[in-house]
């Protein structure tokens, strides 16, 4: 049994801890499908991407990622999603209905292949979509320059099947509402540096990218 004053202390913590995360503050939302792939792959990369956005920007942001299923509370609150994973995704009729309404209502998906997922996710977007197809984003589109520059368009982060890293995109009307980022792995570049043993060069160039798609999905 907790005891009274335990109990205060904990809401006071509470409390205070609420006042440090303003209303309406930033914060993404990690999707978990079904299908059998790692949807909760790479745990330290969001958080990670979220301190840095803290440290170099103003944006007031949750510290910490959300996660839920398409059609939760959570999901239907959240403007910021993001998927991930190395194998096979499944989304329902349902689940594909809601989450098709819910970007075009003003939600913004960014999904990042962990290297695995590509066939099935390109096939449960066509279910999302049918009447939609990915377009790539030149190095000259805004979204590598609205905050650092990016010449060269999407880093490339990982080899993978050593293909040129590219960033897809669904369009409603001229807004985009889904970024693919395709063979770039910029999850593994967010991770903490002993995961993947990447560089500190390569781990600040995706930390820097993440920082120029969330800025652009709040601006745009």
């Amino acid at each position: 049994m907790i005891n009274k004053i335990t109990f205060i202390i904990i809401i006071l913590i509470g409390f205070l801890y609420s006042q440090d995360i303003p209303a309406g503050a930033f914060s993404i939302t990690r999707i978990q499908y079904d299908g059998g792939g790692d949807w909760y792959s790479d745990p330290s990369s969001l958080p990670n991407l979220l301190k840095f956005i803290a440290d170099e920007t103003s944006i007031k942001l949750y510290p910490e990622e959300k996660r839920s299923k398409i059609g939760d509370d959570i999901f239907s609150e959240s403007t910021y999603l993001y998927l991930t994973g190395h194998g096979n995704i499944s989304f329902t009729n349902d689940e594909s209905f809601i989450l098709r309404n819910h970007l075009k209502a003003g939600a913004f998906l960014h999904a990042d292949d962990n290297y695995g997922m590509d066939k099935s996710f390109r096939e449960q977007m066509k279910k999302v979509f049918p009447d939609k197809e990915w377009v790539e984003l030149p190095p000259d589109h805004e979204i590598f320059h609205v905050f650092y520059n990016f010449d060269n368009g999407l880093p490339k982060v990982h080899e993978h099947d050593n293909n040129r890293p590219q960033a897809l995109a669904l369009f409603d009307d001229e807004k985009i509402i889904v970024l693919y980022t395709y063979e770039s792995d910029l999850g593994d570049g967010w991770e903490d540096s002993e995961v993947h043993k990447d560089s500190e060069a390569i781990r600040e160039q995706a930390l820097k990218m993440g920082t120029n798609i969330i800025i652009y999905a709040l601006t745009h």
